[in-house]
């Protein structure tokens, strides 16, 4: 699947480089309605998971890696969210998404293969990486 860059995402992309904006972690959360995620959306587009033992996940700065290149990107350790049984939204989970940690700002979203967890121990593994060109 392919990562969707919201809009907003891209402004605070520019204000970083051009020192404008203070960066903040991102928090990474399992959205559970089936949508396609667009440019144009906000963190209100989506409606993350909860209940079966969900909690998003805060990706700290210093714990990136980044690597120059053709293209180049930004990597973090493998996620894994692991579930107590069925979740009480939507029981579906299609893709994730990543705000900022205390604007809540839309940075990007991507939907991935559809999973529902159902029993204790059942989990999803995502490995964050961002690429650029």
């Amino acid at each position: 699947m392919t990562i969707t860059v919201a809009n907003s995402g891209e402004v605070i992309a520019l204000s970083y480089l051009v020192n404008k904006a203070a960066p903040e972690n991102l928090v990474y959360r399992l959205f559970c309605n089936n949508i396609t995620p667009a440019e144009t959306d906000t963190a209100s587009t989506f409606t993350e998971a909860a209940g079966g033992g969900y909690a998003s996940k805060t990706l700290t700065g210093a714990n990136w890696t980044i690597t120059g290149g053709n293209p180049s990107t930004a990597a973090y350790a493998q996620q894994t969210w692991t579930f107590t049984g069925a979740l009480t939204t939507n029981p579906t989970i299609y893709g994730y998404y990543a705000t900022r940690l205390t604007s809540g700002d839309l940075v990007l979203a991507e939907p991935f293969t559809s999973f529902t967890p159902a029993a204790n121990g059942d989990n999803i593994q995502l490995t964050p990486q961002i690429t650029a060109e």
